[in-house]
Parts: structure tokens; C-alpha cells; sequence
């Protein structure tokens, strides 16, 4: 008894140590590993996936206009109003009539000198009014709700007051009264920022540049002397003028370095001059806006002498020039009469300038500079009008 007593103890030991050694061996199996529910709520993956959040388009965006005025606006400008003469023509260039959804008053009355409005009536003619030559209607411009009010530096208002009244961003644009100056390209600039045609204000400006180019390389190294003298009247300037007004610097006249005899005058821009200065004048080349003309020759019909004096009348040297100032300038015309005159596709540098300007056929580089500005060609129409580049006879 006592042997197998000794021998109990010993038999309890070894199979204690077999029943751990297998626990162990369990225990260092991983498919034999239960996770905890705890542990498995704490686990994480190696490498987790980064959350994405999808790229959102902001609602708004900073302009700095003509003035210098940092401007909050749309980040898509999708509707306009334009306050003051220029903002509408040259939104029209920049191809963004269709945003437009007021106008002020004379914008619904068609009208040849103004090109831009002539080809884009249809939608113009119908829309609400919402100012008067600068002077912005307040109400009517909150009743039609434009997310932007372009305004030209012409227009009558502070651009801060009318922001401040309308509860909408104003932008400024200098807007141009002449032809080609940095206005006119800084007003391009800002307006393709604005709506978003950067391409199409690049594409303008490259394009205009070209003409510019393409008049001076022209008439580079003509001495002043061969150049002949030329007088425009029937400028229109706040109205309808006869064959007294006339302006110096006459922004065709200027592109083609034309000897333009108000110049001489120690004046600036549109005016009046003494009839008498023009008889002293004699000028070779005489120029006529379609604008006047009615007053001419009505002028004409009451004082036939003053103007059978003139040798331009007596050699039928009086050539037309379809209007451009009209609510300030127009650039599509105001080229096309710098064509025609004086290119005979750039009209009076055929005739002032005729070697020069032989190989350009004026109706092709009208409609080529008509389709590049305005979209549409409309030469034609103000041919069956009346308004034509073409030699005049003062009085018929």
C-alpha cells in the first residue's frame, strides 16, 4: 500500500504536464485563435483606406474691376445688367449678350449706328428697362435680380452708391469713347474675367492688335508732306451735328495716321468749327458721317456756294463714312470706316492712300471684321439702307 501511494502523486504530475504542454501548443495555433468581441472591435486594418470628400466649386470669387475695386462676385456669373455707354457693346464683343436681362431705354429702339444692338434686337428689344443713359433705374434693376451690374465709367452713378442700394456687385469697366486704347483692351480683360471668356478676350485682343499692326506697317515712312489733307464732318457729338462738326483726333483717322485738319486746332475730341476756317482749309479729301448727312444737305440747299467753293466738292472727292459714334464708339464700324476710307478695305486709305492699300477689297475685310466683333455680318443691311462706304454727292 504504501508503494502505490508513493506512485499516486507522481502519475497526477505527469499527466498535469502533458493536459499544459497541450494547452500551450493550442494556444500558439493561430486558426485556433477566438478574438474577443472587444478585440475585434479594436482591430484595425494595416493600411486604411484616406476618406475622400468630393471637390465642391466655390460659390463666389474676388474681382478687381477698372476703378481698382475688389469685388465679390459669382463664381459663374450667369445674369447681367449694364449701366453706362460701352458696357453693353462690349459685353455684346465679348459674346455675352445672352446674360444680359435689362437694358437701358434707347437699347430698345433698333438703330444702324449702333451695329451691337442692330444684330442682337431680338432679345434687346424685348427686355425690361432699367436705366436711361447712364442713370440706372434701383428698382427696376432689383425687380430683374442680375447677379452683376457691369458699369462703364461714362455711367452717372458712384459705383459703391449703386452696390450699396441694389444689395449687387458693381463692376466697373473704363469703357472707350475712341477706337483702339488701353481702355478698350483693359475693358476686354475685365470682362472676359468676369464671365469667364478668358480665351475669347485673349482671341480679341490678338485679333485687334493684328489690325493695328496691319494699318501702321501700312503707312510706315509716308513722309507728312505726301500725306493729303482730309476733313471729316457730320460728327455726331450729344446729337446730330452738320458739316461744322468735325472732330480732332478722329479715331479712324488716327489708326491710319491720317493729315487731319482739326488737328491743327489746339482741340481735343468732337466740336463745332468756324465754316470760314474750312473754306481757308481747302481741304483735298472730304469725309461725311452718314449722321449729319441729312443736315448737310439740307445746309446744302440753303448755301449751295459754300460748298461748290470747295475743290473735294468740285473734284468729287467726298467719300461717306458709316457712322460709329453713337452712345460713344463702335468699334466694328469705326474700323470698317478706317477699311473702307482708308484701305479701300481699311475705303479712304484706297483713296488717300492707294498704293498702300490696293490689294484689300473692302466689303470682304467689313464683313471679316463685322463677323470677328459682332458674330454676324450685317454690311448688307446697312447697304439697302443707305449706308454704304462709298464717294457722296453733298446735296442729293
Amino acid at each position: 500500500m504504501k508503494k502505490h501511494t508513493r506512485l499516486l502523486p507522481l502519475l497526477l504530475a505527469a499527466f498535469l504536464t502533458v493536459g499544459l504542454c497541450a494547452c500551450a501548443g493550442e494556444k500558439t495555433t493561430p486558426e485556433a485563435t477566438i478574438p474577443t468581441a472587444q478585440s475585434a472591435a479594436t482591430t484595425l486594418p494595416t493600411e486604411a483606406a484616406p476618406e475622400t470628400t468630393p471637390a465642391t466649386t466655390p460659390e463666389t470669387r474676388m474681382i478687381v474691376d477698372g476703378n481698382g475695386r475688389e469685388v465679390e462676385i459669382p463664381y459663374t456669373v450667369e445674369s447681367i445688367v449694364c449701366v453706362g455707354v460701352g458696357a453693353l457693346r462690349y459685353t455684346c464683343y465679348m459674346q455675352g449678350q445672352d446674360l444680359v436681362v435689362g437694358v437701358e431705354d434707347y437699347e430698345t429702339k433698333a438703330g444702324m449706328s449702333r451695329l451691337y444692338n442692330y444684330v442682337n434686337f431680338d432679345r434687346f428689344g424685348s427686355l425690361p428697362v432699367t436705366g436711361t443713359n447712364g442713370e440706372p433705374f434701383v428698382e427696376e434693376i432689383i425687380n430683374v435680380g442680375p447677379q452683376v451690374i457691369v458699369m462703364s465709367s461714362y455711367a452717372s452713378v458712384d459705383p459703391n452708391e449703386l452696390q450699396s442700394k441694389t444689395g449687387i456687385p458693381v463692376v466697373m469697366v473704363p469703357g472707350s469713347d475712341t477706337t483702339l486704347d488701353d481702355k478698350a483692351y483693359e475693358t476686354i480683360r475685365i470682362l472676359g474675367e468676369l464671365y469667364g471668356k478668358e480665351d475669347r478676350a485673349e482671341e480679341l485682343t490678338v485679333y485687334l492688335h493684328g489690325i493695328e499692326k496691319d494699318l501702321a506697317q501700312r503707312v510706315e515712312g509716308i513722309p507728312e508732306e505726301d500725306k493729303p489733307t482730309a476733313y471729316v464732318c457730320g460728327v455726331s457729338f450729344k446729337g446730330a451735328h452738320g458739316f461744322e462738326g468735325t472732330e480732332a483726333f478722329y479715331g479712324p483717322f488716327e489708326l491710319i495716321q491720317a493729315n487731319n485738319l482739326a488737328n491743327t486746332t489746339g482741340q481735343t475730341g468732337a466740336f463745332d468749327i468756324d465754316l470760314e476756317q474750312v473754306l481757308q482749309w481747302d481741304p483735298q479729301f472730304i469725309f461725311v458721317d452718314f449722321n449729319g448727312m441729312s443736315l448737310i444737305n439740307e445746309d446744302y440747299a440753303a448755301n449751295p456756294d459754300f460748298y461748290n467753293s470747295l475743290t473735294a466738292v468740285q473734284e468729287g472727292r467726298v467719300y461717306s463714312q458709316i457712322s460709329f459714334r453713337s452712345s460713344a464708339s463702335n468699334l466694328e464700324t469705326a474700323l470698317a470706316a478706317v477699311s473702307y476710307t482708308h484701305l479701300r478695305a481699311y475705303y479712304a486709305a484706297t483713296i488717300l492712300y492707294p498704293e498702300q492699300f490696293a490689294d484689300v477689297e473692302i466689303e470682304a475685310k467689313t464683313g471679316e471684321i463685322f463677323e470677328t466683333l459682332l458674330g454676324s455680318n450685317p454690311y448688307n443691311d446697312l447697304k439697302e439702307s443707305g449706308y454704304e462706304f462709298k464717294a457722296v454727292t453733298i446735296g442729293e
